[in-house]
């Protein structure tokens, strides 16, 4: 059977462009979720993996290699996965496929691997262009974020996430696992459980 995997990184955007090339005969898995989190522990595709652990799933579509993830090491463990599953993965953007009748593509082998890394390198510029710009705005005096030395009241923190509080008393889950089930950073999700172990040892 075939399926389609969409990822978009908020609910403030629109999966349309990524869903409007679904056909009849798909069944769709959509994450909200960064595309820093593992593939393997986000909650759509979890359920894509089992339905592939199960024998239902043997084809795959994705728009572009960066919905798989924004790590080179992520991006290539998951087409090494479906490779092994004998899993098609078709990336529609590039129009190729993982297999050719029946067979590993080296040419979308040697793609995606550039692609994985273009990838990676594209979210690490992202994260110095922003922390530039906070470095211009603090020196402009123009920055309104928290800065460095600055707190917030506990008791503020685990009411702002008590979505996470609640996942980290249940437990069994990584901190990963909760910062996806919870939309959150992993920093986040640190910040919290350090706060509830502070809490336990006062005790």
């Amino acid at each position: 059977m075939k399926a389609r995997y969409i990822r978009i990184s908020s609910s403030s955007q629109s999966i349309l462009r990524q869903y409007q090339k679904k056909t009849p005969d798909e069944m769709v898995y959509v994450d909200v979720i960064s595309g820093a989190i593992p593939f393997n522990e986000r909650p759509a595709a979890q359920e894509l993996i089992k339905a592939i652990e199960d024998g239902i799933i043997d084809y795959l579509s994705c728009e572009a290699v960066d919905r798989l993830g924004r790590s080179a090491y992520d991006i290539q463990s998951t087409i090494n996965y479906l490779n092994d599953k004998s899993v098609n993965l078709k990336i529609e953007n590039l129009g190729v496929e993982s297999f050719v009748k029946g067979k590993i593509n080296s040419i979308f082998k040697m793609i995606t691997d550039v692609l994985a890394n273009v990838a990676q390198m594209e979210r690490e510029a992202s994260k110095e262009r922003q922390a530039q710009g906070i470095a211009i705005a603090v020196a402009q005096g123009k920055f309104k974020g928290r800065l460095k030395g600055s707190s917030i009241p506990e008791s503020v923190v685990l009411g702002t996430y008590k979505n996470v509080v609640k996942e980290l008393k249940l437990g069994g889950n990584s901190l990963r696992k909760v910062a996806a089930i919870c939309g959150v950073s992993l920093a986040t999700v640190q910040k919290v459980k350090r706060i509830l172990d502070g809490q336990i040892e006062a005790k």
